[in-house]
């Protein structure tokens, strides 16, 4: 009897060590480039959600600028934060 009842639980128990947690796989990474004979946009996704927005201009003097895209699941009327303005990098080292 109890060699059964052990031989079960050991059973049990190793049919649980295969259930230990997976590591974590990494995030989906997108970058999407569309350009002209004018400007290049560059767009940084990550899982889907975009992360960055680059604008980059080809034949003129003017400076790059970045985008702020608004954060994932806020309320756009709610919050002034900024978010879908451009900004540009006045310094750089």
């Amino acid at each position: 009897m109890k060699i059964t009842l052990l031989l079960c639980l050991s059973a049990a128990l190793a049919g649980c060590a295969g259930l230990a947690p997976r590591p974590a796989t990494d995030a989906a990474v997108q970058r999407l480039v569309n350009e002209d004979d004018q400007v290049r946009i560059t767009e940084l996704r990550v899982r889907g959600q975009t992360q960055r927005i680059s604008v980059d201009n080809k034949d003129s003097s003017a400076p790059g600028y970045q985008i702020t895209p608004q954060a994932a699941g806020s309320d756009p009327s709610a919050a002034r934060t900024g978010a879908g303005q451009r900004v540009w990098t006045v310094l750089s080292f």
